[in-house]
């Protein structure tokens, strides 16, 4: 007890606004269930696993922990299950998983010599006491950021609730025996509030719910706001209020008084349909996980380094899917596993390393990789159940919320998009190594592309820019079994006269070789609106392009949205015929030629007109025509060369988040003055005057932006400045780059299940030890047929020679 009073001055009572882990180590998986329990630091409130505590001892001399140890109980056969009516967990009416129930001690533990003092005790000094209550009592850190993303968003008061004019039309409606006044449906009905019509709700995208009847009347009528019948009892603030101007569901604060109008007496309704919060719920609980599985399958499950699997946080899927693949790559593994261990990468890490990205990426990886958490999951029935088919798993709770912690949509627990996640992490490894690019991992995917144009003239200009996905359109054209889809569409069209619909058998994909999809990027292209220097006017240049370098790793992203009849954009079921080894060596740009001339700088006044933008004007027009706003249109036609229709909306729908979309197109481009001081500023970095000029323009004069333009400038040859000039000569390979020959081996795919990216399923199945492995979150299994014609992301990797 003398030394604990020695070290007093080292002990913190936690106040509200500290964050307190007591639920996993911040640089290992560890947990108070783990065999040596969890040490809170009673200075810091980190936590910290058996064999890593003494690290945080050597590091900040913190000497007394909190020791939390839990060893399940028992649980009870007939322990009911609760139906949650929350979508949240952790909290009153969220998601009950069934997880077993644990007795948990405390003791105090003085380090170096884990002098241990029981908790609790009146003999303990009363700060010690006041401090350990403290952090027993609080919300832990983890558990915070958990259910604050999975609760979800409370519904708002609809202002047109407290405007609402409705029609006296005699309308009275029943307490029950209703049906859409439009077809047959009994199920699915919506009482508009305004004229009392019942009408069935929106069909949904697997050919079930409604007919779309009570959309159709509020696009007929902009008639606000309807309930759903069914939903509506004695307690309204359960009934389901939906505002289709304002596309969700809202709250009615007049309800009662809306109802009464059509003869409704709430209080003796009954409830008799889900509302639209628990069908979501319902099939966050129902979801079948072996609809997924490759046919229904039985997989053998595997175990060991490099078979670990990833829990889903809670739409989780993405990040889980796109990091057992990059963990499988030499230059991820190496970086954050077998050259930097925990212990180097918690010394280098900050006072928070939870916070730290180099530090969670270590531990992500020793998760991942090392075999010490991969292991059968128990059965949660009794203590000595025996192990099954699934594992225990890792929860990537301090990764996520570090990677997340500079993108909003990442932080929350709604599903995103693979791709996107993939090019923010590589975005954020390459930062943190911007003082020493050699460990940059990042570089193994990097590669360089130069754009080739040429003008009417004979004369030509190239671009460069780097890359870390080649982005495929998948030519519709070039699909394999055209005949077959011919048959397809005539069976499609009798079964939909006669009313009848397709079965999951008879349908039809078309299939396109990946070697189509890989040569169209280097087809040529018209690009309309280019201003040539030579000819001093705008005309239609024809665009070609090539890699000019060969990363480590190559990364092929499958553009399967297109443009269907009333321009809609829809997600394109197609097959991709990949083969698992490709040459790429033909699409390796071959830069200026001797026998080519290069457009001429501009002369005085030129590069004025270069700059002036100029729109397709039949692009805008039909983008205009499904709504878009007409600036963020004509911006779509400018960024990708006036190519076409298609091209414009892929770049639209990416950059629709953009903060400089609503900016004016002329004060984009009108304003040619740029600050001497700042050009010599970036001058001053090693860059060249010129590039220097252009990248302040291109970013408004901000040193900053036109520093990260120099390093990665647009994707797009639109008609800018940079369109207007010539390169520099010769292709040159930047130097940081890796490059090599142009063979490459599969070794990864990242699939998606669902209808866009933003809903549904990612899986990712690796090439690993010479057979193909299935993460499935926490599933990891022998791959009996990876989807290779279907993925979403292909990882391929350079075949060394």
């Amino acid at each position: 007890m003398e030394v604990l009073r020695m070290y007093l001055s080292r002990v913190r009572i936690p106040e509200p606004t500290n964050r307190i882990y007591k639920q996993e180590c911040c640089i290992s998986f560890d947990t108070p269930k783990s065999e040596g329990g969890l040490f809170v630091d009673m200075n810091t409130f980190l936590a910290f696993g058996k064999d890593y505590v003494g690290w945080n001892f050597e590091k900040t001399g913190n000497p007394v922990y909190l020791h939390i140890k839990q060893t399940k109980k028992a649980i009870s056969e007939d322990r009911p299950l609760k139906k949650p009516t929350l979508l949240a967990i952790g909290i009153d009416g969220g998601f009950d998983n069934q997880e077993p129930e644990y007795d948990e001690t405390y003791s105090i533990v003085i380090l170096p010599d884990y002098t241990t003092l029981p908790f609790p005790s009146v003999s303990l000094p009363e700060k010690v006491r006041l401090a350990v209550d403290g952090i027993l009592i609080a919300e832990g850190a983890e558990r915070k950021e958990q259910i604050a993303s999975w609760t979800a968003d409370k519904k708002q008061i609809s202002e047109y609730a407290l405007t609402l004019k409705q029609i006296d039309n005699a309308v009275i409606i029943p307490p029950s025996g209703w049906k859409c006044a439009k077809c047959d449906k009994t199920e699915n009905l919506w009482l508009n509030l305004t004229d009392g019509m019942i009408l069935c709700g929106r069909k949904l995208w697997d050919g079930s719910g409604g007919n779309n009847h009570a959309i159709d009347h509020y696009n007929e009528t902009h008639y606000p706001l309807a309930v759903k019948l069914g939903t509506i009892t004695s307690d309204l603030e359960g009934a389901d209020v939906f505002s289709y101007p304002e596309d969700e569901s809202v709250t009615d604060p007049l309800l009662a008084e809306h109802l009464a109008f059509f003869g409704i007496d709430f209080s003796s309704l009954q409830k008799t349909e889900m509302t639209t919060a628990e069908k979501e719920l319902d099939q966050n609980t129902n979801f079948d996980w072996n609809r997924i599985q490759e046919s229904g399958q039985e997989v053998e499950p595997l175990y060991g380094p490099g078979y670990t699997g990833l829990v889903n946080l809670g739409n989780s899927c993405y990040l889980a899917a796109t990091m057992q693949v990059i963990f499988s790559t030499h230059s991820f593994c190496s970086r954050y596993y077998k050259n930097q261990n925990l212990k180097m990468a918690f010394d280098n890490a900050p006072a928070d390393p939870t916070v730290d990205l180099n530090m969670q990426l270590t531990k992500l990886a020793n998760g991942l990789l090392s075999g010490k958490y991969s292991v059968p999951a128990v059965q949660n029935d009794n203590v000595d159940s025996s192990p099954t088919d699934k594992q225990e798993g890792i929860r990537p709770r301090m990764f996520k919320a570090v990677i997340a912690a500079s993108h909003p949509e990442f932080s929350t627990m709604r599903q995103q998009d693979a791709l996107e996640f993939f090019l923010h992490l590589i975005e954020q490894v390459e930062r943190i190594h911007s003082g020493n690019p050699n460990l940059d991992p990042s570089r193994s995917f990097k590669f360089g592309i130069e754009e080739r144009l040429q003008c009417p003239s004979g004369k030509v200009a190239y671009n460069k820019r780097n890359d870390y996905i080649l982005s495929l359109n998948i030519p519709l054209d070039k699909a394999t079994n055209k005949k077959e889809l011919e048959e397809f569409q005539k069976l499609k069209a009798k079964k939909d006269a006669e009313g009848e619909k397709l079965s999951s058998e008879e349908i039809v994909r078309p299939r396109v070789p990946l070697s189509d999809c890989l040569n169209s990027f280097s087809s040529p292209e018209d690009v309309q609106g280019f201003y040539s220097t030579a000819l001093k006017t705008r005309t239609t240049a024809i665009k070609t392009a090539g890699l000019t370098s060969f990363p480590d790793y190559l990364v092929l992203h499958m553009r399967k949205f297109v443009m269907e009849a009333g321009w809609v954009p829809k997600k394109l079921d197609v097959y991709i015929d990949v083969d698992d080894i490709i040459d790429i060596s033909h699409m390796r740009s071959k830069g200026l030629q001797p026998s080519e001339e290069l457009l001429p700088e501009d002369g005085p006044g030129g590069q004025e007109e270069a700059v002036k933008v100029l729109a397709n004007e039949d692009i805008v027009s039909q983008l205009a025509g499904m709504g878009f706003n007409h600036l963020h249109c004509q911006k779509a036609a400018i960024n990708t060369s006036n190519v076409g229709v298609e091209e414009a909306m892929n770049w639209l729908l990416s950059h629709m988040d953009d903060p400089d979309i609503d900016a004016p197109i002329n004060k984009e481009s009108g304003n040619n003055d740029v600050d001497p001081s700042k050009i010599a500023t970036l001058v001053s970095f090693g860059f060249e005057e010129e590039i220097a000029k252009k990248a302040l323009k291109a970013s408004g004069g901000d040193i900053e932006k036109a520093t990260d333009w120099i390093f990665n400038p647009p994707a797009s040859s639109g008609p800018t400045d940079m369109d207007a000039t010539s390169s520099s000569g010769p292709t040159t390979v930047d130097p940081t780059l890796p490059d090599g020959n142009g063979k490459y081996r599969l070794i990864g795919l990242v699939s998606h299940i669902g209808t866009n990216t933003q809903c549904g399923h990612y899986v990712a199945h690796v090439y690993k030890e010479g057979r193909w492995v299935i993460f499935n979150d926490d599933k990891v299994g022998v791959s009996k047929d990876p989807p290779k014609d279907m993925a979403y992301l292909y990882f391929y990797e350079r075949i060394q020679t």
